[in-house]
């Protein structure tokens, strides 16, 4: 009789395990089994507009149809339709429903490598970062042309775009105009070192100033090897004091007519243009204008602070239209070089 009870026992004992393990395999399937059928990380965006089913409608289309189960069950039980996180959300290959739910739950969103344009206004700029981020351009495009805000990081509207360094940073996607503005001031102060911000000195140059003068120099040339040539020429008219110019030397850079006219398809800057009354005319106002015409190049900025000494004022596109320029010390050189460059766009029809 013993015997008989301890064989049903140890029946129970086996039954139990295995009900166990049958349970512990069936949670794990459900729960803990590779919930994507790609075999590349995914990323779902929930920005303010989603709600419980939207969000599904953003993950199933590459989940698995099991985890994608777990996935309703274990958000219908935890409250989350009510308290739904924006954020952009990395799903790996190899994570179950359980990460996935509890990155969604938590907001344990993954950052996102955000390149800040190299770009001519405001507005560009504005609706480049809204195609990156949650952001609205118009959002953006408020913060950076109102007076108050821009003060706060010590620029005004006309200064706010040195503030945007063009490199690549991590940032998250849900970021508000604030943080964002945040960041970019930080990175700016960063990129601003030591060695920079006495380089910038030596030349006498603020460094808003510098970044000006550069935003001048890459839209002259986006030949990096001839952006330290380009931009000792203008910081000679820039710092040139004589009889003939006691306010120091016009800079005449056509991109700043161009900037001035918004128009910047223009091939040839005809004496018509340059009457434009604009602080951005530099034929007609001596000094750099009030702020750069671009976000310039990390080049173009080193290219200002490291520029080539020399005794150029004047330079002309090359007539072979290779981008380049040449350089002159005369006024009387710099009319041959231009009359050369005039004849090779006539030739090509160029107006």
């Amino acid at each position: 009789m013993k015997m008989k009870k301890k064989s049903v026992s140890k029946l129970y004992l086996y039954g139990a395990i295995g009900c166990v393990a049958a349970i512990a395999c069936i949670g794990y399937l459900y729960c803990f089994s590779a919930f994507s059928k790609s075999s590349e990380t995914k990323y779902v965006y929930i920005d303010t507009d989603d709600n419980i089913d939207s969000v599904y409608n953003k993950v199933e289309p590459f989940a698995k149809s099991i985890p994608m189960q777990a996935l309703r069950t274990l958000t219908h039980h935890s409250g989350y339709a009510d308290h739904i996180r924006t954020g952009r959300y990395a799903i790996h290959p190899g994570d179950g429903a359980f990460k996935v739910w509890r990155h969604l739950k938590n907001g344990l969103q993954e950052p996102m490598n955000l390149t800040v344009p190299s770009v001519r206004t405001i507005d560009k700029l504005s609706a480049e970062l809204s195609k990156k981020l949650m952001l609205d351009s118009l959002e953006i495009r408020k913060a950076l042309t109102d007076e108050a805000t821009c003060e706060k990081y010590g620029y005004d509207t006309a200064t706010i775009a040195c503030m945007f360094i063009p490199n690549t940073y991590d940032i998250y996607w849900n970021v508000s105009v604030s943080k964002l503005l945040d960041r970019m001031k930080k990175e700016s102060d960063k990129f601003w070192n030591f060695e920079r911000t006495q380089k910038a000195k030596a030349m006498n140059l603020t460094p808003v100033e510098v970044i000006t003068l550069a935003s001048i120099v890459d839209e002259e040339t986006a030949n990096n090897a001839e952006k330290p040539m380009i931009a000792g020429m203008y910081y000679n008219r820039l710092m040139l004091r004589n009889a003939e110019y006691p306010e120091g030397m016009p800079l005449q850079a056509d991109p700043t007519i161009k900037f001035a006219w918004k128009q910047f398809g223009l091939k040839r800057i005809y004496n018509n243009l340059l009457s434009i009354k604009s602080p951005y005319n530099t034929y007609k106002n001596p000094g750099l204008p009030p702020g750069p015409i671009r976000i310039p190049s990390v080049a173009g900025i080193d290219a200002v602070l490291n520029h080539v000494k020399h005794e150029y004022i004047y330079m002309c596109a090359k007539e072979d239209f290779s981008g380049t320029h040449n350089f002159a010390r005369t006024y009387q050189e710099h009319l041959q070089n231009a009359a050369k460059y005039s004849k090779a766009l006539n030739e090509r029809g160029i107006k």
